[in-house]
Parts: C-alpha cells; structure tokens; sequence
C-alpha cells in the first residue's frame, strides 16, 4: 500500500509515519509532505476551508498514492480529480474541513476523519478559560508582575466568583461538551444542556438555558442554523453578571453585541479561543473590551491532541485495509 503523510508542524509526518507502523508493520510505501501550518496561517485554498500547502506540490505527491493522511492539505476539486489511484482520503481532524467531500465522492474516494482527537484538550482549555474569567486572573497577573498588590479585590463588588454552586449551561454535547459536564460535576456544579440533536435530556430550549445559566459555554457546530446564535437577543436573556465561553467555532457568537453587552455590565465576562475572522483584525471592539479572556485558537493545542490523531489515522487505513 503506498500512502502520502501530508502533515505540518503540529500533526508532523514522523509522528503519523509512527503510528501507521505501529498499527500496519513495515510493509508500507509512506512518503511525505510537511506543509508550513501553524507557522503559516491556514486559510481559503479552491473551495476548501482551513487549508495550507499549494495544490500543484500536492498533487505531484499524489502519484501513485492509494492512501492520503492530511492535516491541513488542500484536497480541492482539482487535486482529488489528478489523483488518479487515490482511494481513501484521512484527515486528521475533528472533520473533513479541507477535504471536498463530494468531488472525492463522485470518484469513489472513501473520506474518513478523527473526531474526539482535541476532546480532552479542548475541554480542559474551556475550564482554564471558566475559571480565569470568573477569578478575573489576565487583569491581575500583569499587576502582580509589575509590582502592585491588588488587596483592593477582596472588596465584595470586585470579589471573584466560583464554578461550585454555579449553573452551568452547555450549548452542545458532543465528545468536548459532554466531557466538560464530567469535569464540571467535580466541581460541583449545576450542568444544564441544550443539544437538539443529542441523546441527552435537560432544557428544552436555547432561552431556558440562557435564562438560568451563570456561565454559558458553546460547543456547537457552525452551521446556517446556528451561526450567530449567540446575539444581542440572546445576550439579554442570560442573567444579569454572567460569563459567557467559546471554545467551539466564532462564527457562532455577534462579538459586537458581546463587547455591548460587556460595556454595559449585562455580561461579567467573557473568554473566547474562537472568532470571526481569525485572526481578530487590528482595530476589533473585542481586544479592548472589559474582562475578556482572549487565546489564540488553542484549546486543541497539546502534545496529546497530536498524537490520538496520528493514532486514530493509523487505525483508519487499518479498517480501510481489512475491508480491502
């Protein structure tokens, strides 16, 4: 079986070329492509999202291959359409973002993904991010560096607060939203839950959960449905001092309405991983708005991460070659 690694500096070539021999033994053909992500931002390329690399340079790789794992490569329309003996397309991610999914349909090319492979590491960046908003610590770690001592915050309209007693509102339940509720539960916090489409019972609608929730997290896709879900509407509904989280995708918050709603005090604060664009342009309202928690798409950005998507890749083209 000849298979092309098109990796980056994250999910590297050696780490999936690892993993793949791990799982299958030697009797492989791998030859690889490293694309210049996350050095060089990821972006449009074709009619794919998210992508990085040049198409012709991938499609040179492509000859001959059977099998290709890919992070960030572009799979266009017009690269799947040269792969003459391409058969299964894997990437790396929680889904097949910059893959084109019905051009490698129409030529029968199987497209397989890793989703859960951020589950822990996203999770774990939604508590950071809880927990630094709600204690207030980007305001006051670079006071303490630069010598103060900020005594005055034991005031009790200045005061912190904490997730034990708190209600917590999850806007999705996948692998990341239903791993927060466990990590949540050892907190001792109330989880609510609104997800549609998942087998989980508790609010029935979006504005129950907004209207009972001290913290609201989102861990929903972006879709036409859901984009900007969260507006100046909803950010209304929620009580007054809450703190609203985005780990999940900017596309679903209005971060105008946002930056309104924390001006006004009708928010406490805020923290996101996600926007829209990314990166925040210069001169964006949310970069000087108050108590904001701001990272840079990070919260899949771990050691772990990188490793279960190689290892999850590797038993992909396993089930592809026992079904062969």
């Amino acid at each position: 079986m000849r298979i092309l690694v098109a990796g980056d500096h994250f999910v590297t070539p050696e780490l999936v070329r690892a993993a793949l021999r791990e799982r299958l033994g030697d009797g492989l053909t791998i030859t690889t492509l490293t694309s210049a992500w996350p050095y060089q931002p990821f972006g449009k390329i074709g009619e794919v999202d998210e992508a990085c690399g040049d198409e012709d340079e991938l499609i040179a790789a492509l000859a001959g291959v059977e099998v290709a794992i890919t992070q960030m490569a572009p799979f266009t329309a017009r690269v799947i359409a040269a792969a003459d003996a391409l058969r299964l397309i894997v990437c790396t991610r929680g889904g097949p973002v910059n893959v084109n999914v019905a051009a490698a349909a129409e030529r029968g090319i199987e497209v397989r993904s890793t989703p859960g492979r951020n589950a822990p590491a996203a999770a774990e960046h939604t508590l950071a991010l809880m927990l630094a908003a709600l204690r207030r610590l980007p305001e006051v770690h670079p006071t303490v560096r630069a010598g103060e001592w900020r005594s005055d915050l034991y005031a009790l309209s200045a005061a912190g607060r904490e997730l034990s007693g708190a209600t917590v509102g999850l806007v999705g339940y996948g692998a990341i939203g239903a791993r927060v509720a466990r990590m949540l539960a050892a907190f001792d916090a109330s989880v609510v839950v609104y997800d549609p489409y998942a087998p989980v019972e508790s609010v029935s609608t979006l504005d129950e959960l907004l209207s009972v929730s001290d913290v609201v997290s989102l861990h929903a896709r972006l879709t036409a449905e859901t984009h900007r879900l969260i507006d100046a509407a909803a950010l209304a509904r929620m009580p007054r001092g809450a703190v609203l989280v985005n780990t999940a995708r900017g596309g679903l918050v209005d971060y105008d309405a946002v930056v309104d709603a924390l001006e006004s005090g009708q928010l406490g604060a805020a923290a996101f991983d996600v926007f829209d664009p990314e990166p925040i342009p210069a001169g964006s309202r949310i970069l000087t708005a108050p108590n904001v928690v701001l990272t840079p798409h990070l919260a899949g950005a771990t050691v772990q991460t990188a490793e279960r998507a190689a290892a999850l890749a590797a038993e992909a083209v396993a089930a592809y070659a026992a079904d062969a």
